[in-house]
């Protein structure tokens, strides 16, 4: 305390700006989980719907899609969209979940858990220590020498994006709604992290007020 006044000063504002930027970012990753929960699906529900035989039934397309979530109990809003706007459903659809084990590597025979859910969708997860490259595709060149069929000329990764727009009424207050925003902005781009083929991932957005 006593040479606060001569550059003290320095590393309190650095310490008190890092905690104001864990303090939002862990406050506005709870407010979107609870806006986003309050129209969640089950997956189990939404498969029920979808593979119900009807004229209303989205139309089934040849190839796979992969849609990577934190999430796999819930249906993706990435889903939801494709079905809406495209109202079509691939012929295989595989939710896909990475988790971050707490050792520092995880030995390639423990890497995936390949789960069928039913005749049109199956849960993988991927598991990656915290000093592994987290390389999805070639996790799945893995999986597919192990049986885990698919082409991925004619496969597609399915990401969701979202677009956060501010609302001091929402939530957060405004300035911690823009910190969280430019935060949530600057965040890594999955295809580049997880190494996905470009060329064969699909975004779409959608706008949540917080």
């Amino acid at each position: 305390l006593l040479k606060v006044h001569h550059g003290g000063y320095v590393p309190i504002l650095i310490a008190g700006t890092l905690i104001t930027m864990m303090w939002t970012w862990r406050k506005g990753v709870s407010v979107l989980r609870e806006k986003t929960a309050r129209q969640d699906i089950p997956l189990s529900q939404f498969m029920a719907i979808v593979e119900r035989k009807s004229e209303h039934a989205p139309v089934q397309v040849p190839g796979t899609a992969i849609f990577l979530t934190a999430t796999p109990d819930t249906t993706l809003a990435v889903l939801l969209h494709n079905i809406k706007h495209n109202h079509v459903l691939h012929q295989h659809n595989v939710i896909m979940t990475i988790k971050t084990a707490r050792v520092p590597y995880v030995p390639e025979k423990d890497r995936y858990t390949i789960t069928k859910l039913s005749d049109r969708f199956s849960l993988l997860e991927l598991r990656f220590g915290f000093m592994d490259d987290q390389n999805v595709s070639r996790a799945l060149a893995r999986c597919r020498k192990e049986g885990f069929r698919f082409e991925i000329m004619s496969t597609s990764f399915y990401l969701g994006r979202r677009k956060l727009i501010a609302d001091p009424q929402s939530g957060l207050p405004q300035w911690q709604d823009k910190l969280f925003i430019a935060m949530a902005d600057s965040a890594v781009d999955p295809t580049e992290y997880f190494h996905l083929p470009a060329n064969r991932v699909v975004e779409l957005g959608e706008q949540v007020i917080i």
